[in-house]
């Protein structure tokens, strides 16, 4: 199933915030993405309608299997087109705002290759 590009970005961002501060509430997501609450809540509800988070008491929200399958997908494909990109000489800042671009739009074949190619690479710049 396919979903809109904010919705990913939504899913992303809840996953990022989570690992790094344990817990999610709107306000956090608004902050981190310079959006209203208004708008945050606006698609808080349809994530929640559409199976993708549960919000818990106090306004905690957690991902449900099926959001956590999609943000785990793009903070995958956002984390190693943002390493790659820098490894090849691409500004991080730059690099990063691109990345987040690229990885809706990659199909499955090419970011299986991106990411083969960068396993291979990455195994023969180590150290033996």
């Amino acid at each position: 199933m396919r979903i809109q590009k904010s919705a990913e970005d939504y899913l992303e961002t809840i996953l990022r915030l989570t690992l790094r501060n344990g817990s999610v509430r709107s306000i956090d997501i608004a902050t981190d993405l310079g959006f209203s609450k208004p708008s945050v809540s606006t698609a808080m509800k349809r994530l929640r309608e559409n199976g993708y988070i549960i919000v818990k008491p106090h306004g905690l929200i957690e991902l449900t299997e099926q959001g956590r399958e999609i943000a785990d997908k793009i903070y995958e494909r956002h984390t190693l087109l943002t390493e790659y990109l820098t490894t090849i000489g691409v500004p991080h800042d730059i690099a990063e705002q691109d990345a987040c671009k690229i990885e809706h739009i990659l199909s499955e074949e090419t970011f299986a290759r991106i990411r083969d190619h960068a396993e291979r690479n990455s195994r023969q710049n180590r150290p033996e």
